[in-house]
């Protein structure tokens, strides 16, 4: 590890914040952000910093004020407004108290900050406050947790960073934690800063660089220290070097396990959902993030690895994220006496039943009113496949997944190390799982990201909001007018999109400029519906991104424009294998997943008004569309017994939405224009004004009613929205 300060960089920020915050917030701003830029230190809303200084109030009075990180806010985005002030004199006079509770500590953090407004203060502010140092930070930084999460703790502590660093033994965060730091730097007061069991390290400074170079000071030496302690290991006489040898295992076992995983992946995501106990919407389904790097893989496949990995976190601060214990699955093979899908089943039952023992156990230390959280497991590991991290939407998937990959990390070093790791008690994990001053930490920045429609084209009214929100969606025909807008529309609805299409430059154009506006939340999947393997290898690939499908919108098709007497049979025969082979193997594929993840789903079909109205010249589109929402309504019928609702919506003519034009309107406008001799314009007029409502029918009108049947708005299947301003010939009968 290495600084990373910039005087610059520094200047830069004092630039921006200082006139409004002071030079030293700004500096202070800085400094965690370089330390929250740091995986290796903090993680999504860990660790904690502050400063000491001056403050005015409206008397003109001079306060001493303390600036301290707010509880659950992220080190590496931190500004000012999120380091709330408190009144520094009153808070270190509570060191004459001899015991403080959760409620009482945080009523004296909030009747004692500088301004009303301002968050809530982290439960570690008394730390910050005790500790005379004008800057301190705190990370839990893996290298620490290295040394303190074992049995002799202390002593590696004192070895790798020396006399100069204090130790206390793990404390529950908060006020008893805070006299024990207090009381065991007036003890060594020679110290330049603090290690703290299961925990983390402390360090301090009068100056914002140098409490952040103490900190990457210090954890480079344990890094150092324990990269010496592996190369010691290593070289020993017999020792198993994890390297070629397990990496070819693991490389062999990645292989073997992904002819599975498309099954088995999916079979998890069902097993951790939720049930509601809602007709239209029975489950919470979970978003996964699959770790299968050859690090991981190597992790799962060591001996002893279940006996190592499945322990308790590396602290306290992980253990809302990812529960207690993780679940582990021994490697799944078809040979077994047992399906795969089954054993996942079997073994998520057992933990539940297992968690459900752990609280009744504890059941008399539930604080009151709290509610329990879902006995599920966040964290499954499977031994060939890898580790799937679950999470309510992709936020906290991502959150649980980078976590667990540090864990491993850390757990692995220690084995190979030849040292046993020590994890807290379960009466501890208990206590900090179920604290109310915890869950609050959940609740900040909960939601997924996305900066929304003005940077895309707005998609509709109905499309705002987050009624998608954790869902997964994949959509056919992505680039053309009417796919391009479905995916902004469900993308504004809260989904995660996986916009398919022939690869090429309108699929990722689409993909670049939705995803600037949705980071994270789109991805392009190059797909061939007329291609089996392709279209299995599309499902497969949105599975492996985030664990399973709930919503698939069949909407590629093309058009010809040919009188019957002269079709070309070859062309027509594309038409059908593109409309309606296309549309049963989507159809097909989406079934065979919905039923493995057991969870139910929607399929949407983009169907037309020529299915109910055809047209002269156009008999290639217009049938082969008609057999797709055949198929559509069959699906309908085979689909319903796993809850999955297959619907149509029949639009009439959509030119564009955005810069993406009509790709069957390409094929088709030209004759159609010389035909009534209309420019383009005069086109879209006509068709406006045949339908009864006057109405330009678009893609965002195509989008509600794709949602309107997503969103289960009524108990529907195998039904049909048009979409055409009304036009009676076409009316579904």
């Amino acid at each position: 590890m290495r600084s990373r300060w910039s005087d610059g960089e520094a200047a830069a920020l004092v630039a921006r914040y200082g006139a409004e915050w002071g030079e030293a917030l700004a500096l202070r701003t800085y400094s965690a952000r370089l330390l929250g830029a740091e995986p290796g230190l903090v993680l999504h809303g860990g660790g904690n910093c502050s400063l000491k200084a001056p403050w005015r109030n409206v008397l003109g009075e001079g306060v001493d004020a303390l600036f301290v990180k707010a509880s659950g806010c992220d080190m590496a985005t931190l500004e000012p407004d999120e380091q709330p002030g408190l009144d520094l004199a009153y808070l270190r006079r509570l060191r004459a108290v001899d015991a403080l509770s959760d409620e009482a500590m945080v009523d004296q953090l909030r009747t004692h900050l500088l301004r009303a407004d301002s968050p809530t203060p982290s439960i570690e502010a008394l730390v910050h406050a005790f500790l005379p140092a004008t800057f301190v930070d705190h990370t839990h930084a893996d290298a620490i947790l290295l040394l303190t999460n074992r049995e002799d703790g202390e002593a590696a502590v004192a070895e790798a960073l020396g006399p100069e660093v204090a130790y206390v033994p793990y404390l529950t965060p908060g006020f008893e934690l805070a006299l024990a730091a207090a009381k065991a730097l007036e003890a060594k007061p020679e110290a330049r800063a603090m290690v703290w069991g299961h925990h983390g390290i402390v360090t301090w400074g009068e100056t914002a660089r140098e409490s952040y170079e103490a900190m990457i000071g210090l954890v480079t030496r344990a890094e150092d220290w324990a990269a010496a302690r592996r190369a010691a290991r290593a070289g020993e006489a017999g020792a198993v070097c994890l390297k070629p040898k397990c990496e070819d295992a693991a490389s062999e076992a990645k292989a073997a396990g992904a002819r599975i995983a498309a099954e088995i992946i999916p079979a998890v995501r069902g097993q951790l959902a939720a049930r509601t106990g809602d007709p239209d919407h029975p489950y919470e389904r979970v978003v996964l993030q699959v770790l299968d790097d050859p690090e991981t893989l190597e992790a799962l496949l060591a001996e002893g690895a279940r006996e190592t990995l499945v322990t308790p976190p590396l602290t306290t601060d992980h253990l809302i994220r990812t529960k207690s214990l993780p679940l582990w699955i021994d490697a799944l093979r078809y040979d077994g006496p047992a399906h795969p899908a089954e054993r996942v089943a079997a073994a998520v039952a057992a933990y539940v039943e297992e968690y459900e023992g752990y609280l009744a156990r504890h059941a008399a230390d539930l604080p009151a009113g709290v509610a329990t959280f879902d006995p599920r497991p966040r964290v499954v590991m499977i031994p060939g496949l890898g580790v799937l991290c679950a999470g309510s939407d992709l936020k906290q998937a991502v959150i649980t997944r980078d976590i667990t990959k540090h864990t491993i990390s850390v757990k692995a070093a220690m084995a190979f190390e030849g040292v046993e790791y020590r994890g807290l008690s379960e009466d501890e994990l208990f206590h900090m799982e179920y604290r109310t001053l915890q869950h609050a930490k959940l609740t900040k920045g909960a939601s997924t990201g996305g900066a929304g429609a003005s940077q895309a084209g707005a998609a509709g009214g109905a499309a705002a909001g987050a009624a998608l929100k954790g869902e997964v969606a994949l959509v056919t025909g992505a680039a053309g007018a009417i796919g391009s807008g479905i995916c902004q529309g469900l993308l504004e609805a809260g989904a995660l999109v996986a916009a398919t299409d022939l690869a090429g430059a309108p699929l990722d154009t689409l993909v670049e400029v939705l995803g600037a506006a949705f980071p994270g939340r789109v991805v392009g999947v190059p797909l061939d519906v007329t291609d089996p393997a392709s279209v299995e290898a599309a499902f497969d690939q949105v599975v492996e991104v985030w664990g399973g499908i709930d919503l698939v919108i069949p909407n590629a098709g093309i058009a010809a424009v040919a009188p019957l007497t002269e079709l070309d049979i070859d062309r027509y025969r594309l038409l059908e294998k593109v409309n309606v082979e296309g549309t049963l193997l989507v159809l097909a594929e989406a079934g065979r997943l919905f039923r493995r993840q057991g969870t139910g789903g929607d399929i949407v079909l983009v169907s037309t008004k020529n299915v109910f109205a055809p047209g002269a010249n156009f008999g290639a589109y217009s049938s082969t569309k008609a057999a797709a929402h055949q198929l559509a309504r069959i699906a309908s019928l085979e689909f319903a017994g796993d809850d999955v609702r297959v619907n149509m919506v029949a639009p009439d003519a959509v030119f564009g939405h955005g810069a993406s034009r009509s790709g069957l309107w390409a094929e088709v406008g030209p004759d159609r224009m010389k035909a009534r001799g209309l420019d383009e314009a005069g086109l879209e007029a006509y068709y406006q004004s045949r339908n009864l409502l006057k109405a330009r029918v678009t893609a965002t009108h195509v989008v509600n009613a794709v949602l309107f049947f997503a969103t289960r708005q009524t108990p529907t299947t195998g039904a049909t929205i048009p979409v055409d301003g009304g036009l009676p010939d076409s009316t579904p009968r």
